[in-house]
């Protein structure tokens, strides 16, 4: 137990620790707050609070890649939960005369645990400070061309390394501590690790024991206080932050479904980000939840295949320039900076595909994507600043309804001499087929077209689309940052189908999809949407359709998963079922299902120019398919379909690229059920 003096000390140390604390994270709080958008509501945390103490406890996207760094990550952050109740301890046997939860069952269990986790804790973080320091692992590293602000390109070891100077000097000064009591009071077999240190101080007097106790509860508890105002400004206050951010995150329909911009406000004069302040405060939580493990870069298709963007980079330098101007943005002042002159540069905010790769893998919640999304909208919107390749995509939405700004009249023009009627020619079809604007005007699209019409009529299904009232979704003028002309192509798309209310809706392409299925649904279009390859399971699987087998000799087949089917919308196993059911051998590629790669055709990079780097991303994901040894990749997206038949022919490659679709209506026997 302490002295008095030890006492008094201890108390103007923990209000010191305490005052400095409270302001430092009153600051981040304020700096928060000054995003857009509201909290939620309590009830709505509290409806929350479940899956965001397991997400936060267990760590389910930490599994996903590096498993042994991840388990002694895990150790780590679980060491820091227990730790609490440690030092709780500790400091109550420091001010009164008593053993913490006592000398019974209840009190050695405590003992034996906190002697494990104590060692453990250390193994983690010396393990995490080789792996950056000793070893240098290449994920923890940047390209020297991705933007990165100085103070965080010097702070990141530096803070690595006070943190992990501090986690052992705590934690191995508790566990020397516990050394001393025992080689003063006799062995402790509930503490095997605080008994062989204690084998170190054999034959030392009990005064000098007493002095080395309290010396070490000074640094293990003082290291503590110390550190307290400190954290705030650290990568480390993810541990709080990212469960701050499971639970107080907006609820999404999908990983990448996009805010709406409510432009029926008129008070609103602005729209986008410019500034650090007009990004939505989750975005600033993020900042201080990220920890710059960079999982998110390794699945960055822009990343992975040498182009400026780096998601982590964005969130460090956010959070870097938010500490910077702490005090100044706390106090409500305006940010004197724009984003894209130190977060993230103009190339890299036009090189995101908008996959939400980075969203998935996460280990703490952030979204980088939006971060994009937002500064593309104030680019668009407010600068009038995009990629000149985007202006005729514009156009063309605006006047024709089609990216390919060709004629509305042709829409159906894919469809002469082929049975696909109109809802004017069948008002009260089973299924509506929203053919969308590749199937529509892309030649090599428009073979998938046909394929699903065969298919469609083999299996007798009272089917209609709507022709020239069909118009472009709206994806990718949402996604390249022009809201307001996705607004206006939903609006007038959702007045189409409430006036032809179809019982459900199939379409060949993930982002009509997603946009019918998930987006609408922010403007009051709520409707009942499937992919065709999800229809094809079903009608292989009832017997709807009848197909015969690959013939043998015709080799196997690797399926690239389009990232607004797979990951967005989570329809995996059907275009493999499918596939199955064509007797197709698949062989998959390492990263396939919701873990699939870019073909690099989302966020609107269909329509425009690839940012410069190693290469593009649909010949990166080819070369991953090619490794297979398959002979045909199947595809379930018109736009994957292109590019990576694209990238086919810049490789030179015999390998055929087919939609599912077409390989089932080739199978099909005699052309029909």
């Amino acid at each position: 137990m302490l002295t008095l003096q030890e006492k008094l000390l201890f108390l103007v140390a923990v209000a010191a620790s305490a005052v400095y604390a409270f302001l430092t994270f009153r600051a981040v709080y304020r700096v928060i707050r000054r995003g857009e958008g509201n909290l939620p509501s309590a009830r709505a945390m509290a409806s929350r609070a479940e899956g965001a103490l397991r997400q936060w406890a267990l760590e389910d996207s930490i599994w996903k890649a590096r498993r042994t760094t991840s388990l002694f990550h895990i150790v780590v952050a679980w060491g820091f939960v227990f730790y609490f109740l440690v030092n709780f301890g500790d400091v109550v046997q420091g001010l009164f005369p008593i053993t913490f939860l006592g000398e019974g069952l209840i009190g050695d269990v405590y003992r034996l645990l906190a002697d494990l986790v104590t060692v453990a804790v250390l193994a983690g973080v010396a393990y995490l400070l080789l792996r950056r320091f000793v070893w240098r692992s290449p994920a923890l590293s940047l390209r020297a061309d991705v933007p990165f602000m100085a103070q965080a390109r010097a702070g990141i070891p530096r803070d690595s390394l006070l943190v992990g100077l501090f986690i052992l000097g705590h934690v191995g000064m508790r566990l020397v501590g516990e050394s001393f009591a025992i080689a003063q009071h006799g062995a402790d077999p509930f503490q095997p690790f605080g008994m062989a240190l204690s084998r170190l101080w054999a034959g030392w007097g009990d005064g000098v024991l007493v002095v080395g106790r309290h010396a070490a509860w000074w640094l293990a508890v003082g290291l503590i206080l110390a550190f307290i105002p400190y954290f705030p400004y650290t990568k480390h206050f993810h541990l709080i932050m990212s469960g701050v951010n499971f639970l107080t995150k907006p609820k999404r329909t999908s990983p990448g479904a996009l805010d709406p911009i409510d432009f029926a406000d008129e008070s609103r004069e602005e729209f986008g980000a410019a500034r650090i302040e007009q990004l939505p405060w989750p975005r600033l939580m993020d900042a201080y939840a990220c920890i710059m493990c960079n999982r998110c870069q390794d699945v960055c298709p822009a990343t992975v295949t040498g182009k400026e963007l780096s998601p982590s980079a964005l969130e460090i330098n956010k959070r870097y320039y938010l500490n910077a101007h702490l005090d100044e943005l706390a106090a409500g002042a305006a940010s004197q900076h724009d984003l894209l002159a130190y977060a993230v540069s103009e190339s890299a905010l036009w090189a995101c595909t908008a996959c939400g790769a980075c969203v998935d893998i996460c280990p703490v919640g952030n979204e980088p994507m939006f971060d994009v999304m937002d500064m593309r909208r104030r680019q668009v919107l407010m600068e009038n600043r995009f990629p000149s390749q985007l202006k005729q995509a514009f156009r063309g939405m605006e006047r024709n309804g089609n990216p390919w700004n060709l004629s509305g009249g042709d829409r159906l023009a894919w469809a002469q001499g082929l049975d696909v009627p109109t809802v004017a020619e069948n008002p009260t079809p089973d299924l509506l087929w929203w053919v969308g604007c590749a199937a529509s005007y892309d030649p090599r699209a428009q073979e998938t077209a046909r394929a699903f019409a065969q298919v469609l009529n083999a299996a007798d299904i009272n089917f209609a689309v709507l022709g020239e009232l069909e118009s472009c979704t709206g994806d990718a003028a949402r996604r390249a940052g022009n809201e307001y002309l996705f607004y206006e192509l939903a609006q007038a798309n959702i007045a189409v189908l409430d006036e032809v209310a179809p019982k459900r809706i199939v379409t060949t392409c993930p982002h009509c999809l997603h946009t019918l299925g998930k987006e609408y649904a922010q403007y009051g279009g709520h409707y009942d949407v499937i992919h065709h390859t999800q229809l094809l399971s079903e009608l292989v699987a009832a017997n709807e359709i009848a197909v015969s087998a690959a013939e043998t000799g015709q080799g196997t087949v690797t399926f690239h998963d389009p990232c607004y089917l797979g990951r967005h919308n989570g329809i995996v196993e059907e275009p493999r079922a499918a596939l199955a059911a064509l007797g197709a051998v698949v062989a998959e590629m390492p990263r396939h299902g919701m873990q699939s790669f870019c073909c690099g055709a989302g966020g609107a990079q269909m329509w425009k120019e690839e940012e410069p780097g190693d290469e593009a991303v649909s010949v990166h994901r080819l070369r991953e398919a090619l490794a297979t040894g398959a002979q045909t990749v199947a595809v379930g997206c018109p736009f994957c379909l292109t590019m990576l038949a694209d990238a086919g022919k810049e490789m030179q490659s015999a390998v055929a690229v087919k939609d599912v679709v077409e390989l089932a209506a080739e199978r099909l026997n005699d052309g029909e059920s």
